[in-house]
This record gives C-alpha cells, structure tokens and sequence, in this order.
C-alpha cells in the first residue's frame, strides 16, 4: 500500500496537517521554548539575587517545544555549581573556586572522565582530601566520586543516573534535576568532531561558531560497564544540543515528534526504556547532518521519517549509536543484550518503509486516526477527537499555568527559607532581590525583563505587608512607606496582593478603603475566565475553564496579572495582617505533625487561603462591621458557594473553616460544625479544623 511518490507526498502533507492540529507548529513550539527560557532565566535571577552561585537551565521535550500531551513528556532541569570549575590545563585554574581537573585516559570510557582534586590556594593537586566521597587512584590523585549526589537526594526524588527524578506527584508533570559542574572549555574529543563536522552543509558555520562559545558540563553518573563507575563523570553537551534543536525546522521537529511516538508505540513495549528519546535525538542529528537540507519539507516527511527509522536500525544492528560531538561515546553501550538487540532489530525492520500502514497504529494524540481521517479511509463523526483550537488552548493554559506556578514557586521559596529568621532580616533579604530584580531589569535582555516584571510584585507585596505588619503592632497604624510597596505589588495576578492590601485596611480598621479594595477585586475576578493557582503542594487540577484556555491561547505569559488568582499567603512575621479567623491556621499543626511533614508541608506554618474566598470572607466581615446587613449576607452566600462549585480550590478546608467561624458569627452551630467536618475530611492531619470544632462544640454545650 502507498508505494508511488505521490501517494508518499500526499499522506506526507496530510500526516503534516495531522502534526499542526495537535499544535506541532511554529507558532507553539515558540511559545512553550519561551515559557522555558523564561522559567530559568527567572530561576537564576533569583539565584544571583540570594548570592547563591547557581545557575539554572531547562533542557529536553518541554524547552525545545518537541513534545505534546499525548507524549507526557517530564521535564528536564539542570543546575550549575559555579562555584566549582572543571579544568583541563591549569592555566584554566581559577582563584576563589573549588577547582576539578578532568581526567581522560586509557581506564575512562569515551565521554567519561575523572575529576581530580585540586588546591584551592595554588593550581597543584590535592593530597589531603578525605571522606566518603573521595578515593585516590594508583596514581596517587584524589578523585572525586560521583556518589556525592546521593547526599542531596530528598524524600521524594529517586536517583536515575545523574539526576534525582519526582514522578507520578498529584498535579504535577515528571521531572529530572541534574546538578552539574561547569567546565571551563570543551574536551578535546568533541572539539576535534565538531570540527570535523561538514561546515558547508549541517551544522552551518555559524551554528559551529555560536557552539564553540557554549558551555559543557560534567554530570554525576558513570559509565555502566566501567569498573570505575562510582567514580566516573559523563561529560554533557546539552548547550549546544540545543543550538541545534532550536535551528531545526519544522518538518525536522515533526520527524522527532513522531520517531518518539513510534519509539513508544511500536519499540519500547511494556514501559522498555531500551530506546530513549536522547538517541533518537541524535539519530536525527545524523541524518540531518547526511541528507541534502532540501530534502527536509513537509511534502517529504515520510521519506525523511523513513530514513531517521533506518539509520535507527543499524545503529542497532551495530550496538553503536555515536554520540553526535563524541563519536567514540557510543550511547547504546551496555544498554540491551544480544536477546534484546534482536527483538529491537526484529521491531524496528517491521517498520520500514513508514508508510500509513504504521502510522495508523499511532494512538498518541490519536495521530493514527487522525491520519486515516485525513486521508477519508474513516470519518470524524464517529470518533470523538479534539480539534486543533482545543490542542492549542489546552497547551497554552498548561503553559500559563506552569508559568504562575513557577512565579509563585521562587516566591514561596525566599518565604520558607526566612521563615526562622527575623522580621528585619527577612524584610533586608527581600530588599536585596529586589534591588536585583531592578538591576537585572534595567541591563538585561528581554527575557530578563519579562522575568523581572512578573517576579517582582509578590516581593513587592510581602516587603509592604511585613512593614505594615510591624507599624501595626506598634502603633496599629499602616505608614506610607509600606502603602507604597503593597501598591507597588497590586498587578501581580488578578486577586492575591490587592486582598493583602485590603486585609490590612481591614485589621487596622479602615473598612470604607477595605470596602472599596474588595469591590475592585470582585470586579476583577471573571469567575469564567479567573483561575485559581497554586504552588504550595501538588494539587490535582480537575478542571480547565475555557475562557481561562482561550485567553491564555490569545496573550503571552503576561496574561497572569490577569486571568490568574495566586492563593494570598501570609508569613507569621504578617501575623497582624491576618483577621483573627485565618490567623489560626497557622498553629494548624502539633509537634508530631510537624515532625512527620513532607517535603511540599513549609506553606502550613503560614497561613494560605485561595483568593476568592478570601475575598468573600473579607467581604462579609467588612459589611458587617460597616453594618451593611445585605452586603454581608450576599458575601456569605457567595463563600458558602465558592466553597462548594469551584473545583480548583487548592486550600478548600481553609476555606471551609472561615465559612464554618462565619456560622458560627450567624448563630448557626450546627453548619459551622458541619463546615470543620468536611475541612478535616479534606486535609484530615495538619487542619486547624480540630482548634474551631472543640471552641464551636464547647459553646454550644454551654
């Protein structure tokens, strides 16, 4: 079936059409690698602003925009040690930094080296190391293990290879974090392919030069075959593999996309991992740099596909997939025994020549169908598949959501860090990436600007809030000084800081301003379009308001100033910016509890409410304070129903226990137990449900 040219040149048009529908085009592709270069261009700002020397890069699927939601790609991180320098002449050698010498010899696998200990006040070797992540070779040289890694692993990340892995967390994609050293310059075997590369044909000559100035980095994970593995470091290209990922265009990205659906489909049976995406990543390297650039273009993508399929084949065959800057590293080396070997030849042949009979198989993003609907052999009506607007709001609202998780991430995490610290060292270290943020805006690039824009209104809001809190305790007054950064903070997202804001004129008892703050936000807050985000824990999203989608397909990342509510958070040094009724929950836990935390439980020692029913608690508050009878009971009825209709509440107990202390306001005992109740059926440990319960029980005995 399908041996003629044009019939090869008609499905390769229609298996095209196919990739743009489920939003493998130009236009996403753009907009997620921009997502990612702005999460970690924000990650190290945040890290330079705190003097830690790390820098922050995001490789893999989700960065290149080669990936869909079909393929449930994780998410690859990698982080710098710059603090370290991995060498290879000692002129390289680097006063102030903990210095590696890389080591390449006859003992070292190729795209493996030892790291050898190193002086820090001299360019000589060390000779006084010891412990249990060091070991001296015959030579007498202090090497290195890579074994140290194990030391930062965390209740919830498990080491594969080089990198502490999270999987299946509610509400959250996989990923992969790799710590790394940086080298100072690259190791001369991949410098001598680099150069041997066809400079007239791929990578261009200028692809080449931009890759020669790029970093390299060692990672920490040995060869598996290697005596040595414990030991050994893999040598990491993942820079200039992204040059040129990022050069490709858009026939050589769907080619990938859809190698790694056949990987999965058809090769990797039964969750294998014996052919991973890296492979096939740099198969694609090898025929690009081997077949003519004209070659590359929608109308021959099945030829071309054909062609990435084969020279899989005999790298298999072979037992040898070279990597593509280091020839002599073979990536399938010790990766599947000759059994093996043989069912992956078996598998692989099966599928050459691709044509549309493979492809039919394809149930990833239900490519197989929508290939035989293409192409009239089955029609759409019986099959229930989402059209391509839908494949694009999806991802964009996925895009802008990890973008706020992100933002509200490195915000959260200053918050825990300082939790122990006092009020004025935490106001001083806000201060200070503050002043970074505005520097880094003022000197950088665009997406340094961008970051910087969406990052620093939180910190703005927490700086105003935690003088306010001081000036209340002083004196119960908010000075001008602290009004002026909590406005300064208002356009972080749609809701959060302007409830801080009016929180504060609430506990001060200026409730006309309080009032006035409030209608703003009701007015902001589309409950059609508005979502709720939060960064505190892995919580499960369960739904996706379609206004939310369609704007989020429409406008960049800066759209979460206006369609994103972040949850408002209060750090116990706020304490007295915080009504009496939310101030509970921060003493929600006991000793025990507290002892036997996860590692996504910091946020329970602030208190954390999602924005909108904040904004109906303060609502009725404030109404019944000003003796306004009907606002205060519509604001209740709308608490009550927010409590119960809006399915992305990340923190509906804390919502359900102000409902429940606003009963209690009401005379109405029996609801506001029933309202602790269902908070502790939601959050059982760890819930200042129990505090309200026996208060709310004790009264009405009495």
């Amino acid at each position: 079936m399908f041996h003629t040219p044009n019939d090869y040149r008609n499905i390769s048009m229609r298996l095209s059409e196919v990739l743009d529908d489920i939003a493998v085009n130009e236009k996403m592709i753009l907009k997620t690698r921009r997502t990612s270069v702005l999460k970690e261009t924000s990650r190290t700002i945040w890290h330079r602003a705190r003097q830690h020397q790390i820098t922050n890069y995001h490789f893999g699927s989700w960065s290149e925009g080669t990936t869909t939601l079909g393929l449930k790609s994780d998410s690859d991180h990698l982080f710098t040690q710059d603090n370290f320098n991995v060498i290879q002449d000692w002129s390289e050698w680097t006063l102030g930094k903990q210095n590696l010498r890389m080591i390449q010899n006859e003992t070292t696998a190729p795209g493996y080296c030892l790291l050898q200990m190193l002086r820090p006040d001299a360019p000589l070797p060390d000779t006084h190391e010891d412990g249990n992540y060091f070991v001296k070779d015959t030579s007498e040289r202090i090497l290195f293990k890579n074994t140290v890694l194990d030391t930062i692993m965390t209740g919830i990340a498990q080491r594969q290879g080089p990198s502490l892995a999270q999987t299946n967390l509610s509400g959250m994609i996989d990923s992969d974090t790799v710590s790394a050293f940086p080298c100072t310059s690259w190791p001369q075997s991949a410098k001598a392919c680099l150069d041997n590369l066809d400079v007239n044909n791929w990578p261009t000559a200028f692809m080449k030069r931009y890759i020669k100035t790029t970093k390299c980095f060692v990672v920490a994970v040995g060869n598996k075959v290697s005596q040595n593995e414990d030991f050994e470091w893999r040598l990491s290209t993942s820079l200039a593999e992204r040059c040129l990922m990022f050069n490709l265009n858009i026939t050589q990205i769907r080619c990938y996309i859809l190698m790694k659906m056949i990987i999965k489909t058809y090769i990797n049976l039964d969750n294998e991992s014996y052919i991973s995406s890296f492979m096939c990543k740099t198969v694609l390297f090898h025929c690009i740099a081997s077949k003519p650039l004209y070659k590359w273009k929608e109308c021959n993508i099945l030829n071309c596909l054909t062609y990435c399929i084969l020279t899989l084949n005999r790298c298999i065959s072979c037992g040898n997939c070279p990597h593509f800057f280091d020839h002599e590293n073979n990536l399938m080396a010790g990766k599947f025994s000759n059994k093996v070997q043989q069912e992956l030849l078996q598998r692989t042949a099966n599928l050459i020549p691709c044509d549309g009979m493979s492809l039919f198989g394809i149930q990833i993003d239900d490519v197989g169908k929508r290939l035989q609907i293409k192409l009239n052999i089955i029609d759409r009506v019986n099959h229930n598949i989402p059209g391509p607007d839908e494949y694009t709001m999806d991802i964009s609202s996925f895009l802008l959501r990890q973008t706020a998780k992100w933002i509200m991430e490195i915000h959260n995490e200053d918050i825990h860090e300082t939790k122990d610290a006092s009020l004025e060292m935490e106001l001083r270290i806000l201060l200070q990436i503050l002043q970074h943020l505005t520097r880094y805006y003022r000197d950088g690039d665009m997406s340094v600007k961008v970051s910087g824009r969406l990052l620093a209104p939180l910190f703005c809001s927490s700086v105003g809030s935690l003088i306010a809190s001081q000036n209340i305790q002083i004196n119960n007054t908010v000075s001008p000084q602290a009004l002026a950064w909590l406005e300064a903070g208002l356009d972080s997202d749609v809701a959060s800081s302007r409830l801080k804001l009016a929180s504060i004129l609430y506990c001060t008892g200026d409730l006309e301003r309080a009032a006035f703050i409030l209608n703003d936000v009701d007015q902001r807050y589309n409950t059609e379009v508005t979502e709720p985000v939060c960064r505190c824990y892995c919580f499960p999203l369960t739904h996706m308001k379609i206004g939310f989608s369609l704007i989020s397909s429409q406008y960049d990342e800066e759209a979460v100033k206006y369609i994103v509510a972040y949850c408002v958070t209060f750090s116990q040094h706020e304490i007295n910016c915080v009504p009496h009724e939310l101030q509970y929950e921060m003493f929600r836990s006991t000793q025990e509890e507290i002892q036997n935390r996860g590692w996504y439980d910091n946020w329970m020692d602030c208190a954390v409410v999602d924005s909108l029913p904040y904004l109906y608690f303060l609502q009725y508050k404030t109404s019944g304070n000003l003796n306004r009878p009907e606002d205060q009971q519509q604001a209740l009825k709308k608490l009550m129903w927010v409590t119960e209709t809006e399915p992305n509440l990340a923190h509906r107990e804390t919502a359900l226990n102000l409902l429940g202390q606003c009963m209690e306001q009401e005379n109405r005992q029996d609801n506001a137990l029933q309202c602790y109740m269902l908070s502790l059926h939601i959050r059982e440990r760890n819930n200042a449900a129990r505090i309200h319960m026996c208060r709310c029980l004790g009264n009405t005995h009495l």
